[in-house]
């Protein structure tokens, strides 16, 4: 007697709605997947920063008869916040390849922008600098797009000729001919501060990218001489140097100093506390630039020693987050871009921060995150998409 083995079941096939309810389920648990606490880190000091920072433009542009508004400046750094926060964590999303893809044609257009300061009508000149373009009643400095954009080339570049950084060559073509093009179109409008920030995000890429150390002096020599070069054919650049060796302040303070000495009297009178959020006295027609290069100045006169030591303290966790992704990841690229990113932020606050206190000459760069200006807010909050980007790679420690 034979007996015959019903044949084996086979599982239905999922329907349509099922698949989408996977698909779903899959997605979301990649969006709220736990994330490295650099992540965590970039992100919160980044938020904090812009946070504080309308807060302090708010409070340095109200000093204003009854005539304007006096929500008008925080209202226009608002809305750039407003676009530069949701586009930081869309660029946290992007993947470390597109950015490698994309150095070469993001560089190109940012320079190409940059030019579009030398065509009349476009561009505007302030203070001595043509390095802003005014297009459908917005103005914007294209030159700090430039910064994030040189960071991204130096990496895509350094990280194809890993291999051959030991040749003296090869380091040096494209990037010295290349990057000194580009800076070439800042110094052209005559902006020797954002100059130095290119030339340090240059030189913080050749070191995070393991040139030797003699390679990464002669260039680190070079720009030394070309700014020395740009200070010393300039009278009122050489004027802003020597008043910081003059004892007698007096002589200069309606001219060179005027701006510098007002905003060491305002650090000065706010003491340990401050005056009082809003109470600054600085503000009103005395500091020129309380909103914008001389922000931190009004921090400390409403808030004191306190408000000043918060900034850096936020910048201080913000380079620990950002050097801990430079130093745990094992990509050559994203090592330099990191790297480049956070000399270029950390170093510019510290600039910034080192004008105010009158350590170095008034060099007209604002205070990262915090200075009214939307193009810096805007290509800084960018910066730190990329860097939340690079601080998905890294390992999630278990818990």
């Amino acid at each position: 007697m034979t007996t015959t083995t019903p044949p084996p079941t086979q599982a239905p096939e999922p329907s349509d709605a099922s698949r989408r309810g996977l698909a779903a389920r899959v997605s979301l648990g990649r969006v709220f997947a736990p994330v490295p606490s650099e992540f965590l880190l970039i992100a919160s000091t980044a938020l904090l920063l812009t946070g504080f920072g309308l807060v302090m433009v708010l409070s340095a542009t109200s000093a204003l008869d009854g005539a304007q508004n006096p929500f008008e400046q925080v209202i226009k750094q608002g809305v750039f916040a407003v676009l530069g926060i949701p586009l930081m964590f869309v660029a946290s999303r992007l993947p470390v390849a597109f950015y490698r893809r994309m150095a070469w044609p993001v560089l190109i257009g940012a320079t190409a922008f940059q030019l579009l300061v030398f065509v009349p009508g476009l561009g505007v000149e302030s203070y001595g600098n043509q390095n802003w373009v005014q297009i459908a009643g917005f103005q914007f400095q294209p030159s700090e797009f430039l910064k994030l954009a040189l960071a991204l080339w130096m990496g895509a570049v350094l990280w194809r000729k890993r291999t051959l950084l030991r040749s003296w060559s090869h380091v040096f073509i494209p990037v010295v001919p290349v990057a000194g093009l580009v800076i070439a179109t800042v110094l052209g409008g005559r902006d020797l501060g954002t100059a130095m920030v290119l030339v340090l995000v240059v030189l913080a890429a050749l070191f995070f990218s393991g040139v030797r150390l003699r390679m990464f002096i002669l260039p680190a020599l070079a720009a030394i001489g070309l700014v020395a070069a740009m200070a010393v054919t300039s009278p009122n650049r050489m004027a802003r140097i020597m008043n910081l060796f003059d004892a007698d302040t007096v002589s200069c303070y309606y001219d060179t100093c005027y701006q510098s000495l007002h905003g060491i009297w305002g650090l000065a009178s706010g003491g340990v506390f401050g005056l009082g959020l809003g109470n600054s006295k600085e503000k009103y027609d005395w500091l020129p630039a309380a909103a914008n290069d001389y922000i931190f100045a009004i921090v400390g006169e409403e808030l004191g020693l306190i408000g000043c030591a918060v900034v850096l303290v936020l910048f201080a966790l913000f380079a620990v987050g950002a050097f801990h992704v430079v130093r745990k990841t094992h990509d050559p690229f994203v090592r330099i871009v990191a790297g480049a990113i956070t000399i270029w932020i950390v170093g510019q606050a510290l600039i910034n921060i080192g004008v105010v206190l009158r350590v170095f000459p008034v060099l007209g760069v604002p205070l990262p995150f915090m200075s009214q200006g939307g193009t810096s807010l805007l290509s800084v909050l960018l910066a730190c998409g990329v860097l939340l980007s690079f601080a998905r790679t890294l390992p999630v420690r278990a818990r």
